[in-house]
C-alpha cells in the first residue's frame, strides 16, 4: 500500500474523519458526529499552537488522520516538544502501511517545527498499537496518568 498523500486536513474532511475516530475509539459514544464546528474549532486551536491535523489519503480517499501537539516545555531549556494523539487508520485499511507513513511524516513534522522529542500515550488495553509503536521507533520510556474532568 503506498499512501498518496499526508496533508493538513480540510473541513471537507470532517465528515469522513470523524466516522474513521468513531470507528477506532474505544468510547464511540464520546464523539458526536453532528458537531462538525467544534471539531473544526479543534483544528484552529491546534494550528493556533504551531501543530495542526493530518490526514492520510489513498487514491484521494481518506483513510487515516493524526494531531499532532506542539508545546513549550519548560525542562531543556524551555524547549519544544510534539506529541501525536488521535492516530486513526479506517478498519479496512490497517496494516497496510498508512500508520507507519503517517508516524513517518509526524517525525518529519515535529524535526521540520524544531521539537527535541515526539512523544504520545496509547491506552494499556491496546497491545496491538503498542507493537506499531514500538516498530515505528519510539520506546515504551514511561507510564501515562489520566484524570477524568468531566
Amino acid at each position: 500500500m503506498t499512501v498518496a498523500n499526508i496533508r493538513p486536513i480540510r473541513r471537507s474532511d470532517l465528515v469522513t474523519v470523524i466516522d474513521i475516530q468513531v470507528g477506532g475509539s474505544l468510547h464511540p459514544d464520546a464523539e458526536d458526529p453532528t458537531k462538525v464546528d467544534a471539531y473544526w474549532r479543534g483544528v484552529d486551536e491546534t494550528r493556533r499552537a504551531g501543530g495542526d491535523v493530518f490526514v492520510a489519503e489513498v487514491e484521494q480517499e481518506v483513510v487515516g488522520f493524526y494531531q499532532l501537539l506542539v508545546f513549550r516545555h519548560f525542562q531543556h531549556a524551555g524547549s519544544l516538544c510534539a506529541e501525536v494523539e488521535s492516530v486513526h487508520v479506517r478498519a479496512s485499511d490497517r496494516g497496510r502501511g498508512i500508520g507507519s507513513a503517517m508516524m513517518a511524516h509526524a517525525t518529519e513534522e515535529a524535526t521540520q517545527r524544531n521539537c527535541y522529542r515526539l512523544q504520545l500515550t496509547s491506552n494499556n488495553v491496546r497491545d496491538d498499537a503498542h507493537r506499531f509503536y514500538l516498530s515505528n521507533g519510539f520506546t515504551q520510556s514511561h507510564q501515562g496518568f489520566k484524570k477524568a474532568l468531566s
